[in-house]
């Protein structure tokens, strides 16, 4: 539990007055030559309320225990981490609060943002200020190329349409036969831009796939009547969905009511967000579900990914859902950042040494290794499969997996999205 910054200054615990966890007054560790004694201040921006709030939840739990985990092993360069949390919400908002994060508090970093409308505000804003923000998620291409067509300090999360571009792959792998598709998505750049994505996609493979229907509810809506008994009165083979949140299961169990997945085939890219939640008897077996870039079930998951998933699960009583592994993996990539600036400059890096020394540099995370392309774009691998029940949890999980990378599913550095994707040779 967070603490006064009074308290903090006494040495009890974590300070924050917007909310920060920090360390145990006996972990500090010898700072180095050059380096200050006082703690790296860390800003970060999460959704805790609304539709999104199990996302951004998850996200910020990853930080604090890669924050826990780092101060007891020594800080970064023998600085401890003290985060100082503030709430994403709308744009004009979640701006200002940036704002505050690095005039006011004087962070040294800025992580966290998911919701594209905040994301794409946020980045103009990260260049004006001059501190480097790297973003969890939210940044979709139309908008990128709006708003962010170069970057300095901004690190962009993973394009937004992978998850749609590997669907697209595995479509027609798991699903024989598919002739006409229906889609539904919020009502927003992530939203149009899946969708768009997926058919783009999917025409490569099935070039005769008609797309008979496309519903773009607003983001927040939780009743989703009127929307299945379209999707019914259409009769596709196939419903694609890139639902993320809570509208995910909110969706699924409208539809279970009336069966309609029983009488077609499902495509959840990004449902696995909120796993824990997508009940076995509502949740049927045989759909395509998407765990964005983390898998807490997988097999072959390295020992760091298998203790956090331990310990998540004993501290919340749920497993932990892909966000966390965008958050730990920000967070782990500025550590070896300013280790890396710190090697070449002999003493605490400036900012602008720090970016530098973030791009192309890889770490570990909770879902392998992961890195920063040139381009300051996220790379890692993304996780697909067909749901299942058979398991030892009350959810749904996926056998057999699909990893496909980001050189894979990702356009290249430079390159437009539908331009890449209509090369491609099949």
């Amino acid at each position: 539990m967070a603490t006064t910054r009074r308290e903090f200054l006494k040495g009890a615990g974590a300070a924050v007055a917007a909310g920060t966890v920090g360390f145990p007054a006996g972990a500090r560790a010898q700072a180095r030559k050059g380096v200050p004694s006082d703690p790296v201040k860390i800003g970060v921006l999460a959704i805790r309320a609304g539709i999104a709030a199990p996302v951004g939840t998850a996200g910020l739990r990853g930080t604090e225990w890669w924050a826990e985990r780092v101060n007891k092993s020594g800080g970064i360069l023998g600085r401890q981490v003290q985060l100082v949390v503030e709430e994403e919400s709308n744009p004009k908002d979640t701006v200002e609060r940036y704002r505050k994060l690095v005039l006011q508090e004087k962070v040294e970093v800025v992580l966290g943002g998911i919701s594209t409308g905040v994301t794409l505000a946020l980045g103009p804003v990260a260049e004006d200020m001059g501190t480097p923000w790297l973003s969890w998620d939210g940044t979709t291409q139309k908008g990128v190329e709006e708003t962010m067509p170069k970057t300095n300090w901004a690190f962009r999360s993973v394009d937004n349409e992978v998850e749609a571009i590997v669907a697209g792959i595995l479509t027609p792998k798991y699903f024989k036969g598919v002739k006409t598709v229906a889609g539904i998505g919020n009502d927003y750049s992530y939203g149009h831009d899946c969708w768009e994505t997926y058919q783009v996609v999917l025409k490569k493979y099935v070039p005769d796939a008609k797309f008979v229907l496309e519903l773009f509810p607003k983001l927040g809506v939780t009743d989703f009547t009127s929307h299945i008994a379209a999707i019914q009165q259409a009769k596709p083979d196939l419903l694609m969905t890139s639902f993320w949140s809570g509208d995910a299961t909110i969706l699924m169990k409208q539809a279970a009511a009336v069966g309609l997945l029983k009488t077609m085939k499902g495509v959840f890219t990004t449902a696995g967000g909120v796993h824990d939640s997508l009940k076995k008897e509502f949740t049927p077996e045989g759909l395509l579900l998407g765990y964005n870039t983390m898998y807490f079930d997988d097999p072959k998951g390295s020992p760091l990914l298998k203790q956090f998933v331990r310990e998540y699960k004993a501290k919340y009583n749920e497993y932990p859902p892909y966000e966390c592994d965008h958050a730990y993996f920000n967070a782990e990539s500025y550590k070896a950042g300013v280790e890396k600036a710190y090697a070449a400059a002999g003493q605490w890096p400036s900012k602008a040494q720090v970016v530098k020394a973030l791009e192309g540099i890889e770490v570990e995370s909770l879902s392998g290794k992961r890195s920063w392309r040139e381009d300051h774009i996220q790379m890692c691998n993304f996780y697909q499969g067909i749901t299942t029940h058979k398991n030892g949890y009350d959810f749904a999980t996926i056998d057999p997996i699909e990893v496909v990378s980001t050189k894979q599913a990702m356009k290249p550095a430079g390159a437009k999205l539908l331009d890449w994707i209509n090369g491609w040779k099949i």
